[in-house]
């Protein structure tokens, strides 16, 4: 029994090993800027005041930018690709 419990384990392990190697390989999306989406302290950066990620305490500032995957900016209400 001890003998399958370490086959079992050591399966597992490079299971998860590989799933990394994997999702490590795959090239990340195109990201762009989406303005007005962001929630309070979530912006990603850039906003009146300051230049800093997490500092915009106004939610959905049109101002504010929060990076998306490309082309889900305009899916999103409110959402818009240029500032103000």
């Amino acid at each position: 029994m001890q003998m399958q419990t370490k086959l079992m384990l050591g399966t597992a392990l490079v299971s998860v090993m590989s799933m990394g190697y994997v999702t490590q390989t795959v090239a990340a999306p195109a990201m762009e800027k989406c303005y007005g989406i962001n929630a309070a302290f979530k912006n990603d950066c850039k906003s009146p005041g300051h230049s800093c990620a997490g500092q915009d305490a106004k939610a959905r500032d049109p101002k504010a930018f929060v990076a998306v995957p490309a082309g889900l900016c305009a899916k999103i209400d409110g959402g818009s690709n240029k500032e103000g």
